[in-house]
Formats: C-alpha cells, sequence, structure tokens
C-alpha cells in the first residue's frame, strides 16, 4: 500500500456511513509540512524523504527550486566558503514606492541581503569563486547590487586566477530599478570578458528558471554550461514570442533538454551528481587540489 492509499484508509476511517465526516476528524491535525506532492507527476511522498532526496522527485525526477543555503551545503566543503560583499545593499535609484521596504523584507525571510550570494570556497579540494542565485528574493532579479556582487566577484577570481562557477535562478532584470538594472547585462559581461582574457575558467550552472536579462547576458558567457534537468531556460515568456513568431512552439520549448538538443547547454546533470560533476571540470582544467 502506497502513501495516497494509506491516507485514503485513514480518512474512511473517520467518515461515517452517511458520508459526513465525524466530529474527529476536526480534532485531528496533520502537519502543514508532513507530505511533498510532486506539482509535475503529481507522486505523494513525505516532506523529509523529499528533502533528503536533495529535493528531487524519486518518481519523475522534478528538481525543485532551493534556497541558497540549501544549495551552498550541498556543493561546498564544509567550512570553506567565505562570503564576497556580504554588506552590499540596494539603494532606490528610481524612488520606487515602498522599495526599500520589500528589499528589506525579502532579506529577513531569505536570510541575505540580495538576491545572489558570493564568495569562495573549495569543492572536493579544489578552489574556486561562486555565485548562486535564489530565486525566493524576489525571483532573483537583478538589479544593480546582484550585478555589483557578480562583476566584483569575476573581478576577484581574475586577481587570485581562480575558475568562477555561478548557479543561475532568475526572472531577469528587476523592473524597480529601471534602466540601471539593464546597465547590468553589459557590466556583468564587461566583467566575464576581462576573466576570460586573463585564462580564466567560467563555468554556468542554470537552474529553474534562468530567464529575461540574466540568461541575455552572464548566464549564457559560461566557458562550460550546465543545467538542472528539465529546467526553464530562456528569454521572453512562451507566449510572447507564440504571438510574436505566430506559429506553435514545441511542448518542450525552453527546457534544458530541448537547449541540449539546439547546442546550447553542454552537459545536463542531476543534482545528486553536480558536485562530483564541477570538481571534476576544476581537476580536468588543472586546477591544484588543495590538501585537507
Amino acid at each position: 500500500m502506497n502513501i495516497e492509499d494509506m491516507f485514503k484508509v485513514v480518512k474512511a476511517r473517520f467518515t461515517d456511513d452517511n458520508h459526513q465526516t465525524v466530529q474527529a476528524e476536526k480534532d485531528v491535525e496533520i502537519p502543514q509540512d508532513l507530505l511533498f506532492k510532486c506539482p509535475r507527476c503529481g507522486g505523494v511522498l513525505y516532506n523529509e524523504e523529499f528533502v533528503n532526496n536533495m529535493k528531487v522527485c524519486p518518481k519523475c525526477g522534478y528538481h525543485a527550486r532551493l534556497s541558497w543555503q540549501e544549495r551552498l551545503d550541498m556543493t561546498v566543503d564544509n567550512g570553506s566558503f567565505r562570503e564576497l560583499d556580504e554588506n552590499l545593499v540596494s539603494l532606490n535609484p528610481i524612488g520606487f514606492p515602498h522599495y526599500e521596504e520589500k528589499v528589506a523584507k525579502m532579506g529577513e525571510q531569505c536570510n541575505m541581503k540580495e538576491a545572489i550570494v558570493t564568495g569562495e570556497c573549495t569543492i572536493r579540494g579544489y578552489r574556486c569563486v561562486l555565485g548562486i542565485m535564489d530565486s525566493h528574493f524576489m525571483m532573483a532579479s537583478m538589479g544593480s547590487v546582484v550585478g555589483e556582487k557578480i562583476t566584483r566577484a569575476f573581478e576577484y577570481a581574475t586577481e587570485k586566477g581562480l575558475p568562477v562557477i555561478m548557479f543561475t535562478a532568475s526572472g531577469g532584470a528587476r523592473m524597480q530599478e529601471g534602466i540601471i538594472s539593464l546597465m547590468q547585462m553589459a557590466k556583468t559581461s564587461g566583467a566575464v570578458k576581462r576573466h576570460n582574457d586573463a585564462g580564466g575558467l567560467y563555468v554556468t550552472v542554470l537552474t529553474d528558471p534562468t530567464t529575461g536579462g540574466v540568461q541575455a547576458s552572464f548566464a549564457s558567457l559560461g566557458d562550460i554550461l550546465i543545467a538542472e534537468p528539465k529546467v526553464l531556460i530562456g528569454f521572453a515568456g512562451r507566449r510572447v514570442i507564440q504571438n510574436t513568431v505566430r506559429t506553435r512552439l514545441p511542448d518542450d520549448f525552453q527546457s534544458a533538454e530541448f537547449q541540449m538538443e539546439s547546442g546550447l547547454l553542454d552537459m545536463i546533470v542531476e543534482r545528486g551528481m553536480m558536485r562530483k560533476a564541477l570538481s571534476n571540470i576544476l581537476k580536468l582544467h588543472g586546477f591544484p587540489k588543495e590538501a585537507r
């Protein structure tokens, strides 16, 4: 008997012959976080099992979105991460109403000051500069501070001769900062170019979703482009494109698999193998492994 059938039986026991819910059912409190229902296949499993499986559905392989802390914990060596530019905070360059309050509120909820965390770390002993975007923070939209932190991360890596690994997840430019947000596309791309000219390695890991100005700038400029399975990757929305070109798009349009078939990705790597894949890339490119 699977979990879904078990709960059907339990519910039936609290229902009388006239199919009216008895008072006992009202007295039973089921924890809100007890079960996880996969939005893709509809499968139900215990939330603890789902979390222990790196938030990947064991039935269909659905990769749920992660917080930056979760991504950090499953990627870097314990105790090796040193955050860079942690105190940078967005201002309100175009006077958008209540923008500063919203940023502060999101910061408290997500335990971060902006939509990206950058720092230096080791991955299975290989030293690198790491950036992790968190879609829980205003859909990881790229404003002035996000662009500045990415730029500084590349400049730091260029100075130290380190590779860069960026986990991207974004809805694009941040509308609350107007033209300032769009300027970050050129700014981050310039930093990537200078890092590349100095012989640096840049690996992009595209997670769900990577869209808009982020995908159209630094996220697509990696020397090696990796994606998690079935994540959304693209610039404009599906309906916008379809209405513009007046053509029905493939069902898997803008999925990682579609991008791979079109030659826009190098690898699709499951979450459980990501740490190993990244360390192997650093090893193959001749970076030294630090002694532990």
